[in-house]
């Protein structure tokens, strides 16, 4: 990759922890690790390529569910009464 094509962002301490304690080989880049975690986040089925918006939301539906922000089937019949 070309110098020229890349860029700068910013990340917390904390963050760029998480990230060398991810490193797959002791020189990765956290470029090779973000690369990485993105195409851990299905791209389509046989059905087709998914949209960059439905793939965000896969992304936002697995952290909720991690954190704990979401129902489960039994949860949600319960509150609907069904």
């Amino acid at each position: 990759m070309d110098y020229m094509d890349m860029t700068t962002i910013q990340i917390s301490k904390e963050t760029r922890e998480k990230l060398n304690g991810l490193k797959f080989y002791r020189r990765a880049t956290y470029d090779e690790i973000i690369d990485a975690l993105v195409n851990l986040v299905p791209s389509g089925d046989n059905e087709g390529e998914y949209t960059d918006e439905f793939r965000a939301s896969l992304l936002r539906s697995l952290t909720d569910m991690k954190s704990g922000r979401s129902y489960s089937s039994v949860e949600v019949r319960k509150r609907l009464g069904v």
